[in-house]
């Protein structure tokens, strides 16, 4: 039942869940397109793993202190997940986005130039998911939001 009065990791679930879904109404706010299914995507402002790390670490900040090992191990590892979002994920989006495209113009390429490339199996070929990673300022915010949240969260664990 402890787990249930674990403040750091309310607080993290919290800015998970905050930040998922208010990319509806900013992604509404900035392109005009209701898209409700963004909330349980990846990508996009802000960045839900950014939220729930910093949310993380500054829960774990606030109940064993900044000077404590755990507040580094924290902040380490939020620092790395950050990175990850905003580079690697991010670039491996950029790969999908290539590669899709490649696979688009050699399906065109195939089916003029023979039959056998009509075979069900090759039509149901699958995308590769394109929003991975992050821009910048999405893991900033997305830190930022799970700053915020572990604040506004923690006086109802007093």
């Amino acid at each position: 039942m402890e787990l249930f009065y674990n403040f750091p990791i309310w607080a993290a679930l919290s800015a998970i869940i905050f930040a998922q879904f208010i990319k509806i109404p900013i992604k509404f706010f900035v392109t005009r397109e209701f898209t409700p299914s963004i909330a349980f995507s990846t990508g996009g402002m802000p960045s839900s793993h950014s939220a729930a790390v910093s949310a993380l670490t500054t829960g774990v900040g606030i109940i064993e202190g900044v000077s404590s090992s755990l507040f580094a191990i924290a902040a380490i590892f939020s620092v790395i997940t950050m990175y990850d979002a905003s580079g690697v994920r991010r670039h491996a989006g950029r790969h999908a986005v290539v590669l899709n495209r490649l696979l688009d113009d050699l399906q065109l390429f195939f089916e003029h130039a023979k039959d056998w490339n009509r075979k069900e199996e090759y039509e149901k070929r699958k995308e590769l998911k394109e929003l991975l990673g992050h821009e910048p300022s999405e893991v900033f915010f997305g830190g930022v939001t799970g700053v915020i949240v572990a604040f506004l969260l923690y006086p109802l664990f007093l």
